[in-house]
């Protein structure tokens, strides 16, 4: 099957945890939004009155005919037809468990600058950005990077659910990446607590097709329109 994703073709945002998924399991896909007139046709099948299961908002994956969307739900489908999840039932809802509490960490990222609304500029709420952030390096990033750090702890494995990276695996490596890019000097201070998670993004980020995946030109650079922006004066 040759799968059609459908994000917004000049960030990382969240379909790069699709992105990545789909990299990992050597899947054919194409990025349609990165084509020519991608774009256009990704936001004319979201206002098509046709579609049955319409998406409120991109990523979202065609996969034959179904469309599926919201990236914890993309990647819960994608999990057990690629091996990116564990074969139990078990397993299976921890690893959308675990998908699931990143997506809640991803959000809380993207509000460190934009803790008002999407629809203001960062200039528009710097004060209260430098509030949100504040709090964020203090409190709520120790909490959730220390979450993963027992998860790995306790798994029996070098990876969250066992041996085998899950598509949760490849999450983390994300967010590990993201938060470097976005509060470089914490995230210095941060990874020296969390030593399991610090190495797992290393261990995700050396996979062969991974890694290959990141030099390439499918890889978007990290840039000030995405989730994980560089403000200076936010990283304290």
């Amino acid at each position: 099957m040759r799968y059609e994703l459908y994000y917004w073709p000049g960030i990382q945002g969240r379909g790069e945890f699709v992105r990545l998924a789909l990299e990992e399991a050597g899947a054919d896909y194409r990025d349609v939004a990165r084509t020519r007139g991608g774009e256009t046709k990704m936001l004319a099948l979201m206002g098509d009155p046709r579609v049955k299961h319409p998406p409120f908002a991109p990523p979202f994956l065609r996969a034959g005919r179904l469309l599926i969307a919201q990236t914890a739900n993309i990647l819960a489908y994608l999990g057990p037809r690629h091996g990116l999840c564990p074969r139990g039932e078990a397993g299976r809802l921890f690893v959308h468990q675990l998908q699931l509490t990143i997506a809640d960490f991803v959000a809380e990222i993207h509000d460190t600058h934009h803790p008002i609304g999407s629809g203001l500029y960062y200039e528009d709420q710097k004060r209260e950005a430098q509030r949100r952030a504040e709090d964020f390096l203090a409190n709520r990033a120790p909490k959730f990077l220390g979450y993963f750090e027992d998860v790995l702890a306790r798994s029996g494995g070098t990876y969250l659910a066992g041996r085998r990276p899950s598509a949760a695996d490849l999450s983390v490596f994300q967010v590990v990446a993201g938060l470097h890019y976005a509060f470089p000097r914490a995230m210095r201070r941060l990874e020296r607590r969390v030593p399991r998670v610090a190495a797992l993004a290393g261990r995700v980020a050396a996979r062969p097709r991974i890694a290959a995946y990141l030099e390439s030109p499918r890889r978007i650079p990290f840039n000030q329109m995405g989730i994980f922006r560089h403000y200076p004066e936010l990283d304290r």
